[in-house]
């Protein structure tokens, strides 16, 4: 279906014309009960969508759109098994892989066969290798305990796990030394493994088909690095490799016992959804097989959250329909997500993943070319360093970046006023983003006239406030999911396909093609484009010098 021509499209067509100008100023003062109103809670997480340009038939028109779509039965497809990756043939069960023990979920394609005990198995051959890496049972080639975990991956392979091992530091195994490479360039796998004990390091190679480039590469290299501290005996592979995969065969080539230590998924598990997977082993051996129970508890709660509550009270579809009301009416496109909490430095990065490469399409399920604007650019950094470097752009910029301020009532490492002075400010910037500073207000202070549209702002800055107890297993796991969702919904509003990712392998074609060129002894035959070619033999020049 194309969004545009939905008749809940061109009602909010007609109703941004009469409230594109509206300031939030005057909203909140003809209601007072705007905040308390405009205020949802599922999943264990609190959303405050009141400072936003919307009014009730704003959000009934979104929310009517959403029927319009049929985002319900969608939503139910997905959950049901249904293979809604349709360029791939395959189902979507994320869902499957925080379902509790018990449960029934089921992908269409494969009629009778239950995918939750198959889930079910692996998650506990990951807990008991994480607990014999925690307990330091298991051992390495020289009978010493394991301290180092160097995670390979990249993509949903790497910033699933290593954003959650860093936001979840405080419940992580201080012990043990979890380490994450992801990068191509030798950089970072030199750097991660300077200082590191062969003997005591344990490697998880993370690749589905165990052929993805840049993990195979960090991993031979690894590899390498291994053998040479332990005086090159092949047998200690298999006491410090294990892979997250499901080619076994290649996995047994490089020398790790695949079945023992290979711990599988399946093609229904998408790389950007995948952190609660045996992906997330690195951060399973982080936080302890509880933790990592606890975090599947909290998608869970969001998961049923999204696929029960009613839209104008499910926090991830508002989040995607109001998403979808600033890109397509008001041209935002850019999005803004900013954590108060140091610990989700790393979440920005991982949404952009999450949200970029799974709704940056430019044609719908039918492969016809959209009109119409789809995902947005999403990027942020935590607070409170983000005010002294963006917010400027913000407040007094030309540009309208929606923004979503995420933030925790306790603090995991309280010392003195840090917490209540961090949320301070968190408060006071969608308090300053939504109301501005008028030019009245400036002079009253004094200022003098040559400086008062300096010292103005404008307000009317729209933001989410999503506000959590703390930054625990559970509140992440809820995290995660919502966002997840939100691009879901925004997936069905355009009418694309967010769970393929054909985006990314032409520039990997092309690598391929032009590595050997870099590398070749005689000068190559080379048939790019006029820029390309100068460019590689410029390369090729100052590689010899």
């Amino acid at each position: 279906m194309n969004p545009t021509k939905t008749k809940a499209w061109q009602a909010l067509q007609a109703h941004f014309e009469t409230v594109r100008t509206v300031h939030l100023r005057d909203l909140f003062a003809a209601d007072p009960a705007r905040g308390e109103r405009f205020a949802v809670e599922g999943g264990g997480l609190f959303l405050d969508f009141s400072k936003n340009r919307i009014t009730d038939e704003t959000l009934g028109l979104l929310t009517g759109l959403a029927d319009e779509v049929g985002l319900r039965a969608r939503i139910e497809a997905m959950f049901g098994g249904q293979r809604i990756n349709t360029t791939e043939g395959r189902a979507v069960l994320h869902a499957a892989l925080r379902a509790p023990e018990g449960s029934h979920i089921h992908d269409a394609g494969e009629p009778g066969h239950d995918v939750v005990p198959d889930v079910q198995a692996v998650l506990q051959r990951c807990e008991v290798f994480a607990e014999q890496v925690r307990s330091g049972s298991w051992r390495g080639h020289l009978g010493r305990s394991i301290r180092n975990v160097v995670n390979i991956g990249i993509g949903g392979s790497d910033l699933g796990p290593a954003m959650a091992c860093e936001a979840l530091r405080p419940d992580s195994e201080r012990r043990l030394t979890v380490r994450f490479v992801s990068n191509i360039d030798g950089t970072h796998v030199v750097e991660a493994l300077r200082d590191l004990d062969p003997a005591e390091t344990l490697f998880i190679i993370c690749s589905k088909t165990f052929t993805t480039q840049e993990t195979l590469t960090n991993a031979n290299t690894a590899r390498q690095w291994l053998l040479d501290g332990l005086g090159g005996d092949e047998a200690a592979i298999t006491r410090h490799f294990v892979a997250v995969s499901t080619a076994a065969d290649k996995v047994a080539a490089f020398g790790i016992d695949a079945e023992r230590n290979m711990f599988g998924f399946w093609d229904w598990v998408g790389g950007r959804y995948s952190v609660d997977s045996a992906v997330g082993l690195a951060l399973m051996v982080a936080i302890g097989p509880q933790g990592f129970r606890e975090l599947l508890a909290g998608f869970h709660a969001m998961d049923q959250h999204f696929r029960t509550a009613p839209f104008e009270q499910n926090l991830p579809a508002l989040l995607g329909l109001l998403g979808v009301w600033y890109g397509n009416f008001f041209g935002c496109d850019s999005h803004a997500v900013l954590p108060y909490d140091q610990n989700l430095a790393r979440f920005p990065a991982y949404l952009q993943q999450l949200d970029m490469e799974s709704n940056g399409k430019r044609v719908t399920l039918d492969g016809e070319v959209v009109d119409w604007q789809t995902g947005p650019i999403v990027w942020g950094e935590p607070g409170t360093n983000g005010q002294h470097a963006f917010y400027q752009l913000l407040h007094q910029g030309t540009r309208l970046v929606p923004a979503d301020f995420l933030g925790f009532c306790r603090s995991r490492n309280p010392r003195g006023e840090h917490h209540d002075l961090l949320m301070a400010n968190f408060f006071a910037q969608t308090e300053a983003l939504a109301f501005g500073k008028t030019g009245d207000e400036v002079r009253a202070e004094g200022v003098a006239d040559e400086l008062v549209t300096h010292k103005t702002f404008p307000g009317n800055r729209p933001t989410n406030t999503i506000l959590a107890d703390a930054l625990d297993p559970r509140t992440l796991g809820a995290l995660i999911a919502l966002y997840e969702h939100k691009v879901f919904t925004q997936g069905v509003v355009w009418g694309i396909n967010s769970f393929d990712q054909w985006g990314v392998e032409l520039g990997k074609v092309l690598a391929k093609r032009i590595a050997p060129e870099l590398q070749a002894d005689a000068e190559p035959q080379l048939a790019h484009d006029s820029s390309t070619n100068a460019l590689i033999r410029r390369y090729r020049r100052g590689r010899r010098t």
